[in-house]
C-alpha cells in the first residue's frame, strides 16, 4: 500500500507514521516543513520519500507525483491564535482543495483533518451531521480555516467521496515542538514539575466557575487508531468527530496530574488574555454516534488512562 502523508513529521502525522510503520506500510511519502524540532518526530521512522510542502503542491499541480492509494492529510497551520488570514487560509484552505482536486482527479481515497473549533461557541451543538456543518460559526481564524474547507467538501457533495475527522483535543507523544499549542496536558506537566503548581484562565461566564471550562480531551493513541479505520474502510466517508463524547474540565485535568506526581494540587487563576478572550470556547463534547455508526468499535481511553500514559513519555521526554 503506498501513502501521502502530509503534516508527518507533526504531531499528529509522526505517531500516524509510527502506526503505519507498526502495521508493516513503509511505502510513505511524508509532506511537512521540517526544522529542527520536528525532525526528532521522524527518528527511527520508515518512509520512502520526503517533499517539503511547497515543492509537494507544485508537483500536485503538474502531475508530477506517482499514484498513491490514499492521502492523508494532517498538515496545516493550527495555531488558534493565528491573525494572518492570508497565511492561514492559504495553508489550510486553497492548499487543501488543490490536493483534494487532484484526488478526485486520480481516484484516490483522500483522508483529511477538520477540527473541533469549527464549533465555535457551541450554539448549534456538536453533531457531525451535515445539515449542522452547515450551520456553524468558528470563532477564530483557525476553526474559519478548517471550516471553510468542510463546507467546501459538503456544498460540492464530497461527503460520498472523502472523509474528514473534526479532531476535539488532542494530547500525546509528539508535540513538543508545539510550543504554546503543546496541549494542556503538556504544558500543565511542565509546569508543575517545574514550580509545584499551575495556571489555569479565570472563568468570564457567571455558570461556569474558574478552571471548569470543559473540553473533549482524547488521546492521540485513540485518533491514530480512528484514521487508520478509515484508511482500511474505503467504502465508510463522510465527516466524523473524533472525541471521547465525554467532556472533562480544565480542573479536572490539572488534579489527574497532580495525583500521578503525588503532588498537593495547587492551581492559581489568572487572567485570560483579551484576544483569546473573545474566542474562547467553553466547552466541547463530541456526538460519536455517526463515527460509531460508520463501524468504529474501539473504546476511548479515560482521561486518567490516557495522562497516566503520557506522562510515562514526558518523564522520559521519548518519542514515538
Amino acid at each position: 500500500m503506498k501513502i501521502i502523508l502530509t503534516g508527518g513529521a507533526g504531531f499528529i502525522g509522526s505517531c500516524f507514521l509510527w502506526k503505519l510503520n507498526k502495521e508493516g506500510i513503509e511505502d510513505i511519502f511524508v509532506v511537512d516543513h521540517l526544522n529542527e524540532r520536528k525532525e526528532k518526530n521522524l527518528k527511527n521512522k520508515k518512509f520512502s520519500d520526503y517533499f517539503e510542502k511547497g515543492e509537494f503542491l507544485r508537483l500536485i499541480e503538474k502531475d508530477k507525483i506517482e499514484r498513491v492509494d490514499a492521502v492523508i492529510h494532517l498538515g496545516a497551520c493550527t495555531s488558534t491564535v493565528e491573525t494572518n488570514a492570508e497565511y492561514i487560509i492559504e495553508n489550510n484552505y486553497i492548499y487543501s482543495k488543490i490536493l483534494a482536486e487532484w484526488c478526485l482527479r486520480n481516484n484516490i481515497r483522500f483522508i483529511y483533518a477538520s477540527s473541533a473549533a469549527t464549533y465555535g461557541d457551541g450554539e448549534n451543538g456538536f453533531s457531525d451531521e451535515d445539515e449542522i456543518t452547515l450551520k456553524l460559526k468558528p470563532l477564530n481564524l483557525y476553526g474559519i480555516s478548517k471550516h471553510l474547507f468542510d463546507l467546501w467538501v459538503v456544498s460540492n457533495k464530497l461527503t460520498g467521496k472523502f472523509v474528514g475527522l473534526k479532531f476535539f483535543n488532542v494530547y500525546g507523544p509528539n508535540e513538543y515542538h508545539k510550543g504554546e499549542m503543546r496541549s494542556i496536558v503538556a504544558k500543565a506537566y511542565d509546569e508543575i514539575v517545574k514550580t509545584g503548581k499551575i495556571k489555569l484562565f479565570k472563568s468570564y461566564r457567571k455558570n461556569i466557575k474558574d478552571g471548569e471550562q470543559k473540553r473533549d480531551f482524547i488521546s492521540v493513541f485513540d485518533v491514530i487508531n480512528v484514521i487508520f479505520f478509515f484508511m482500511k474502510n474505503p467504502t465508510v466517508s463522510g465527516i466524523f468527530n473524533v472525541g471521547t463524547g465525554k467532556a472533562r474540565s480544565f480542573n479536572e485535568v490539572a488534579n489527574i496530574i497532580f495525583s500521578i506526581l503525588g503532588k498537593t494540587p495547587l492551581i492559581e487563576y489568572v487572567e485570560m488574555p483579551e484576544r483569546i478572550k473573545r474566542q474562547y470556547q467553553y466547552f466541547t463534547e463530541a456526538r460519536v454516534e455517526k463515527l460509531r455508526k460508520a463501524g468504529y468499535t474501539e473504546n476511548f481511553s479515560s482521561l486518567e488512562e490516557g495522562i497516566k500514559s503520557y506522562i510515562e513519555f514526558l518523564r522520559e521526554t521519548k518519542y514515538l
